[in-house]
């Protein structure tokens, strides 16, 4: 599935003006599939950092969106347009699907300096692990899901990898960067081309893990990871979270916790069959139980580094 960056506009929204334009398109896009594919930049993104960027990529409409938080500030999330709709409504909303890859650094960041909750998340990253043969012990990085399971071109991944590496060098300090970078205006096309490679290709592995999960049999996988989902967004709002830390790398799934999960689920199929009869969709993968070691096999010794390559162990997450 090639992607067009040529028939892809970006925007910047850097004034009520065009957030108020930006709000309404948004409010005109389906709400039964996801049209919204969502990834922050800042300073150390996070509670103790700032938000610099939200990239908000509209596959419908064929634009990028690039939300000027340094600029705007807290008006970002109140300014509303014509119907009463705001940022804050949209990434709040239940019904209205945003796509992100590992929430939790992004929920963080917004709960903490913003006050936003938000809802209707689908996380690729969980998506991935939940849909995934093998050891689920930990999750994998972007670039490593690029890598194994897009379907972009070889050459599409390669200008994307040397984006990420390129723009590494200008906001990390370890290779001579500064964070400041993102609040330098007018945003530079580096930063640019790096929001824009952080969102454009998300549709793309959405598609693949989402056609997985939706196969008959497989409902068990689509509600483990959405409550994974809430889980992620409700703990990352606590005080306890920690967004530094390397327990995040590994997985919401243990095999005792899903041997549970599916006794439980196994427990619930049968009180739903006696109550709604013939009728009733089991909707179970019949092969499941019978390949469940195959489910959490670990071929030896492992860490992080099996799945997260060095490139994204530190910044595991989107960035």
């Amino acid at each position: 599935m090639a992607v067009d960056l040529a028939q892809i506009e970006t925007i910047i929204v850097d004034s009520a003006a065009l957030l108020q334009s930006f709000i309404s398109e948004v409010m005109t896009l389906r709400t039964d599939t996801p049209s919204l594919f969502v990834d922050l930049e800042g300073c150390k993104l996070g509670r103790d950092g700032s938000i610099s960027i939200i990239s908000i990529y509209a596959p419908p409409k064929k634009l990028i969106y690039l939300i000027d938080i340094y600029r705007l500030g807290a008006e970002a999330f109140s300014t509303v347009n014509s119907d009463g709709n705001s940022l804050k409504s949209i990434l709040e909303s239940p019904i209205i699907w945003k796509v992100l890859f590992d929430v939790r650094h992004d929920s963080d960041a917004l709960f903490s300096h913003y006050g936003i909750c938000l809802d209707g998340i689908r996380d690729i990253q969980l998506m991935e692990l939940g849909t995934r043969v093998g050891s689920k012990e930990f999750v994998a990085g972007l670039a490593a899901c690029v890598e194994k399971d897009s379907t972009i071109s070889a050459t599409e991944r390669k200008a994307w990898e040397t984006t990420k590496r390129n723009t590494q060098r200008l906001y990390n300090p370890a290779l001579g960067g500064r964070y400041e970078v993102f609040n330098d205006r007018p945003i530079r096309p580096e930063i640019v081309r790096y929001c824009v490679g952080d969102v454009v290709f998300l549709p793309n592995l959405f598609h693949v893990y989402n056609t997985k999960l939706c196969r008959p049999g497989k409902k068990f996988w689509e509600i483990q990871v959405l409550e994974a989902t809430k889980e992620r967004i409700q703990f990352s709002q606590s005080p306890n979270f920690d967004g530094t830390s390397r327990t995040n790398a590994r997985g919401p799934w243990n095999r005792e916790a899903i041997e549970e999960a599916i006794d439980q689920w196994n427990d619930d199929i049968m009180d739903n069959a006696m109550n709604e009869g013939d009728d009733f969709d089991f909707d179970f993968d019949d092969d499941f139980d019978d390949d469940f070691d195959d489910y959490f096999y670990d071929d030896g010794p492992t860490s992080g580094r099996d799945i997260i390559n060095d490139c994204d162990y530190g910044y595991y997450y989107s960035d």
